[in-house]
């Protein structure tokens, strides 16, 4: 095993940038609630009707113990990298880099089932026939993922204000409307507590998975702290803390507002894909529909940008080991931004918003999206999920604690990710296992050229990712310590939350 350098004493990206607050807004921003809802809320609702509030909850339970698997990973190793890293550390080069693939397709592909619809409900403000033009959706679209890959490229301080202002009036507005819709419903309809618990009622093994796979894209995109956490001061804390926080906030927002769908907007108006402005009209007639569109662009312009950091921070991290070319490791000298990976990121999303014209309408083109993001996110996560108990082995049984919060609940949540892309790989449609796996075979090429070119990642990895040796032993949540404060040397941690 080499001598290993933690990557936050490197060099490269500016360090110290972002605070605990900072964290929580990205991690909100990255699962862009407004944005989940409008791509996603009919796929959803296709797939489990009026019980897709509990798809949802039963998606969050296992996502909240793939976030304490990053939250206590990144305890351990401070990597813009993240999963690629800590799964590469604690199981295998290999499958660590396997990881970072599947964010980084995950994230290209999501450069156009963010951008469209960032063009067409920007252009909806203005005008409905230019909104269902997808040459005019492509070009706004373009035009505003230029305009954030540029804020990427100033830095993470900039980013973050952006995203105050951009999450903070989304969630103004989703708080309001979320808190208004409890009063309203459609004659005749009315809520069950079944709608929340769904058993029975998915379609069987299959109708579950697809489901929780349309809802495990809600979620997506709170890792964007881990990302960052080399930019983030105590990022041993404020990174994972940030993505824990970030899950509990959308998946209330998303539960307050699947329900609402289903309580006040009927089936023709989810399938023509105007469902959120029209909630916004039925809760506050006239200028209710606006406001709800002016959240959704407010919300899709934001998750471009924390997208545009995930995959740009990624892409630096594996170039830095020499897994990619060494290029992409390359920091701008004056803003200390992976300034090459965003160029190559822009330049091939550019290429792929011009063959999304090629696909078909905006809606088509996202319900693909969707899944086969899906599809590739449950990649990256069960690895982290399995990683966090293996590099926590020697502690998991120290206490209850650390058997819940680093064993039992990221395991079950690993196992929850693997079955979900194993039963949905039986069942989709194959253009979009064309995308979703397809996109991650890609990634051999690569893998096999850097291992033949000999990358120190893989010929001579860093040290094993072992909390014992780390001395973080305490998996405590609350006032108690997460992990133990010791004076020795080595990568002893020092952090309560």
């Amino acid at each position: 095993m080499s001598d290993y350098t933690p990557a936050e004493t490197r060099g490269g990206l500016k360090a110290n940038v972002l605070g605990t607050f900072d964290t929580i807004v990205m991690a909100i921003a990255g699962s862009a609630p407004a944005y989940s809802l409008a791509a996603s809320s009919a796929a959803l609702i296709a797939a489990a009707g009026l019980f897709s509030p509990a798809a949802l909850l039963w998606c969050a339970i296992p996502m909240l113990g793939i976030a304490w698997a990053f939250n206590y990973l990144g305890r351990l190793d401070v990597n813009a990298g993240a999963s690629y890293s800590w799964v590469g550390r604690a199981l295998h080069p290999s499958l660590g880099f396997a990881a970072g693939w599947s964010l980084v397709v995950s994230a290209l592909i999501f450069m156009v089932a963010g951008s469209l619809p960032a063009g067409q409900y920007t252009l909806s403000l203005f005008s409905d026939s230019l909104a269902a033009n997808t040459w005019a959706a492509i070009g706004v679209g373009a035009f505003v993922f230029l305009v954030m890959a540029l804020l990427v490229l100033l830095g993470a301080r900039i980013t973050a204000h952006a995203q105050w202002i951009m999450t903070g009036i989304e969630i103004a507005i989703l708080a309001v409307f979320g808190i208004l819709a409890l009063f309203h419903h459609r004659p005749g309809v009315s809520f069950h507590l079944s709608y929340l618990w769904g058993f029975g009622h998915f379609g069987g093994v299959a109708g579950f998975a697809t489901s929780a796979l349309v809802a495990g894209f809600y979620f997506w995109g709170w890792d964007v702290t881990a990302n960052l956490s080399e930019e983030t001061t105590d990022s041993k804390r404020n990174s994972g803390l940030g993505g824990l926080l970030g899950v509990a906030v959308v998946f209330a927002i998303f539960e307050v507002f699947t329900i609402a769908l289903n309580m006040n907007v009927t089936d023709k108006q989810i399938s023509g894909g105007t469902f959120l402005s029209d909630l916004g009209e039925i809760i506050m007639p006239g200028a209710g529909g606006k406001i709800m569109v002016l959240a959704v662009v407010l919300s899709t312009i934001a998750t471009l940008e924390t997208t545009l950091i995930q995959i740009s921070r990624s892409l630096f991290a594996m170039g830095r080991d020499k897994t990619l070319p060494a290029a992409f490791g390359r920091t701008h000298p004056k803003w200390q931004t992976p300034y090459v990976a965003i160029g190559v990121i822009v330049a091939i999303s550019l290429g792929l918003f011009l063959a999304s014209s090629q696909i078909g309408s905006v809606n088509t083109i996202l319900q693909d999206a969707v899944l086969a993001i899906g599809l590739q996110i449950c990649v990256y996560y069960a690895l982290a999920g399995i990683a966090v108990v293996v590099a926590y082995r020697k502690v998991v049984f120290k206490s209850v604690s650390n058997a819940i919060f680093v064993g039992l609940w990221p395991g079950a949540g690993a196992l929850f990710m693997a079955f979900l892309f194993v039963e949905n790989c039986k069942s989709l449609d194959t253009k979009v296992l064309l995308i979703g796996l397809g996109a991650l075979a890609l990634g051999i090429i690569p893998l096999a050229i850097y291992w033949i070119k000999g990358s120190e990642f893989y010929t001579n990895p860093p040290a094993r990712l072992d909390a014992a040796l780390a001395q973080a032993v305490d998996a405590e949540f609350g006032g108690s310590a997460l992990a133990k404060t010791t004076s020795g040397s080595g990568g002893g941690m020092a952090t309560d939350l």
